[in-house]
């Protein structure tokens, strides 16, 4: 990197893409021009570091792109608007290889324009070690937002994507499972490695395509987050947001696949399910259990009361993921 230099790089990261239309002015001045049709705009910053978040010899730096774009864009989508544009800010030692940033940036253009983006621009520092922090835009087209204080008593939980694959990849890389027996894992390590949120069908369900209010036996999404940090975790924040309280099914989490991995490495895919996070897969209350959009699947229902509880039993330990446990912790993991 340190003979290529930075306005090199630049051109080099931004050389024959295209932009969505939404990226009225791209990389090359001093500032992005972003369309904001609805008069608002979602935004949302997330940050990856290495060693922390990622490592580089558990996924390639196209992967490792693609995530850091994904994770940003499912946070919009869970509020209900569409992604348009990205701004990407990278720290990287001066002997980083060319071909490192290369990947990163095929990974991150790619994810984006399956979110519905583009990159608008960015910052590139040196640093001691590789830092992604990604800034996402997104427009609610008129629409309200959806936000994590909208559940309400009777409304039923339900979830849009897989669970629990991100954490058993993760299990998988931690046991050092990359020799012949990989094939075995092959999918969760995909999984771990590049989630893919359900952008376009979470964007197609009743709240986000209909404006007139919900009439009888059709539900209506009340309150949605995407899974990061852990299922419980994340099912946490929309209880503790709406004052009530949220009870899972047990019946309704289980996973087959999950379990023969787990079988595998004699683990508990329970665990991966609850509190594995990095799914991106959308979680959300409904308004009642009639007609609930397709591809959303019940796994439980909110209640009065406070806190979350599986099969009306509090589970002891972390719900999930935490920025700043110890290294001892059973969720801090050198990747994650």
């Amino acid at each position: 990197m340190r003979e290529l230099g930075e306005f090199a790089l630049i051109e080099r990261i931004n050389r024959h893409r295209v932009q969505p239309s939404s990226v009225f002015l791209g990389p090359g001045d001093d500032a992005a021009v972003v369309a904001a049709p609805d008069g608002r705009f979602v935004v949302t910053t997330d940050m990856l570091v290495q060693n922390r978040h990622f490592r580089l010899d558990w996924s390639s730096p196209r992967d490792i792109g693609r995530k850091a774009i994904a994770q940003n864009a499912a946070d919009v989508v869970a509020m209900g608007a569409v992604p348009t544009a990205f701004v990407v800010g990278l720290g990287l030692p001066g002997d980083t290889p060319v071909a490192v940033v290369d990947g990163l940036a095929d990974g991150m253009w790619e994810e984006a324009a399956r979110a519905g983006g583009g990159l608008a621009g960015g910052d590139l520092v040196r640093g001691e070690e590789l830092i992604i922090s990604v800034t996402a835009f997104g427009d609610l087209r008129g629409r309200p937002p959806i936000t994590r204080s909208g559940a309400r008593e009777g409304d039923t939980v339900a979830v849009l994507g897989r669970l629990g694959w991100s954490g058993a990849g993760l299990a998988v890389l931690g046991a050092g499972h990359l020799g012949s027996e990989a094939a075995d894992f092959a999918e969760v390590l995909a999984a771990h490695r590049v989630p893919q949120p359900p952008y376009a069908q979470m964007l197609d369900t009743p709240h986000t395509r209909a404006e007139e209010p919900a009439t009888h036996g059709v539900a209506r999404l009340t309150a949605m987050t995407d899974i990061s940090d852990g299922l419980l975790a994340d099912l946490g924040h929309i209880a503790d947001a709406s004052g009530v309280g949220i009870d899972l099914d047990s019946g309704a989490l289980g996973d087959p696949a999950l379990d023969a991995i787990a079988a595998l490495l004699d683990a508990d895919a329970t665990q991966w399910i609850l509190t594995g996070g990095e799914d991106h897969a959308f979680v959300g209350t409904w308004s009642s259990t009639d007609a609930i959009a397709r591809g959303w699947t019940p796994i439980g229902r909110v209640f009065a009361g406070h806190g979350v509880t599986v099969d009306g039993v509090s589970r002891r330990g972390s719900g999930g993921w935490e920025s700043f446990l110890g290294a001892d912790s059973a969720n801090a993991e050198d990747a994650r």
